[in-house]
């Protein structure tokens, strides 16, 4: 079965009764579907513009052969959009998602099969009903570790850019740091299950893509584990939830919104409920180019901009800064853009302004191949953009 939850910030949640499906007896209750093709059932709103007003939402989820495709008008009633399996080449037992690429103007989805252990297969399509065979996802530097879910997205702030935030797989066997992780006696029990339900541990990754296909991984966790002393470090933990909330924060004097991002915890406890844990971040907060005090600097690949002002998301010390410079496409500074002419950039900002000393309108350069050298010192600089 699938259940129905809903929010209207992101932090505080409804289970609303939807008298949709019989359960001991009672509709009085917030599942939404059951039977054949709900599991990991993954809905999203339909961007397309040229989409049915009867399939407003979509759907795939798994059955007996692959996945399904669903429809409906308002996200609460579904129906299948065919008898059969739209997807039947691998394996579908975790979350497999799709949606509706306005970047590149198709459908995508992404699951997983089994390439050397867990890996992530993709698809492209117009009709969300007639996919040919996925490919496999190609990695830079490489995969670095099997990959359970996927949590493929367009990233809402720059939607060409596709986020993905997967599931690391890890087993180490009886080492003896993990007889040392959290409830050792329970994961003895676990273990006489399968011995990876007491050995293996899983936490959540972080990776983006600007074509759909080769992604850029983050060897490093995105989520860790974390402190907890119960419930925690076991296999199924961690999952991070598909999609990214803007929700408010609520420390006084904080910028307005915050990004929101999900993971479950407790998962298969004995004496505990699986639940969601939220976790908040800046925006456009998931990765940083970041210094030392002692400096450093590095140079973009040439891009041509729109837009009449530069602005940077960054975090710096007291001490620390950043400086730009403007460089045409082969690398020579362009007078009045230069990295001296540049007013010291310190603070702590999601769009802070970068300004240039008797510097012309950046905006003259729009249009034009240019390159950005970029000093920093004991900072992060989390994005740049033009606008």
């Amino acid at each position: 079965m699938i259940c129905y939850a809903e929010s209207e910030d992101g932090v505080h949640w409804d289970r609303p009764s939807l008298g949709l499906v019989e359960f001991e007896g009672s509709k009085n209750n917030n599942i939404l579907l059951e039977g054949s093709g709900t599991h990991s059932f993954s809905p999203f709103k339909d961007g397309n513009p040229d989409c049915e007003p009867d399939a407003t939402y979509k759907a795939v989820g798994v059955g007996k052969g692959g996945l399904f495709a669903f429809k409906s008008t308002d996200g609460i009633h579904w129906s299948l959009m065919a008898d059969s399996p739209v997807i039947t080449d691998g394996a579908f037992d975790s979350q497999n998602v799709a949606f509706w690429d306005s970047a590149r103007g198709e459908y995508r989805e992404y699951h997983r099969a089994f390439r050397d252990g867990r890996d992530i297969k993709t698809a492209t399509t117009k009709d969300f009903l007639t996919w040919p065979d996925p490919v496999w996802l190609s990695y830079s530097p490489g995969r670095v570790s099997e990959l359970y879910t996927n949590g493929i997205i367009p990233y809402h702030r720059a939607p060409h850019i596709l986020m993905g935030f997967p599931t690391r797989y890890a087993d180490r066997g009886w080492a003896e740091s993990t007889k040392a992780l959290p409830q050792p006696e329970y994961r003895r029990v676990r273990a006489t299950w399968t011995q990876r339900a007491g050995t293996a541990v899983t936490d959540g990754m972080f990776m983006t893509s600007r074509d759909g296909l080769n992604f850029n991984v983050w060897p490093e966790s995105f989520i860790r584990p974390g402190l907890r002393l119960r419930e925690n470090w076991f296999y199924r933990d961690n999952y991070q939830n598909w999609g990214i909330v803007e929700t408010e924060s609520p420390i006084e004097g904080a910028p307005e919104e915050e990004l929101s991002v999900y993971a479950v915890e407790a998962v298969e406890q004995a004496d505990s409920i699986e639940r969601l844990r939220r976790h908040t971040l800046r925006k456009d907060g998931f990765v940083s180019v970041q210094a030392k005090l002692s400096g450093g600097e590095f140079v973009t690949k040439p891009l041509v901009f729109q837009g009449s002002r530069f602005v940077l998301n960054f975090s710096t010390s007291a001490a620390g800064s950043i400086r730009v410079e403007v460089q045409d496409a082969i690398g020579l500074p362009i007078d009045g853009f230069r990295m001296i002419d540049c007013h010291e950039v310190f603070g702590d900002d999601l769009e802070r302004v970068v300004s240039w000393k008797g510097a012309g309108d950046p905006g003259d350069l729009a249009g034009r191949p240019v390159r950005l050298r970029i000093s920093m010192r004991d900072a992060d600089l989390y994005s740049l953009r033009f606008r």
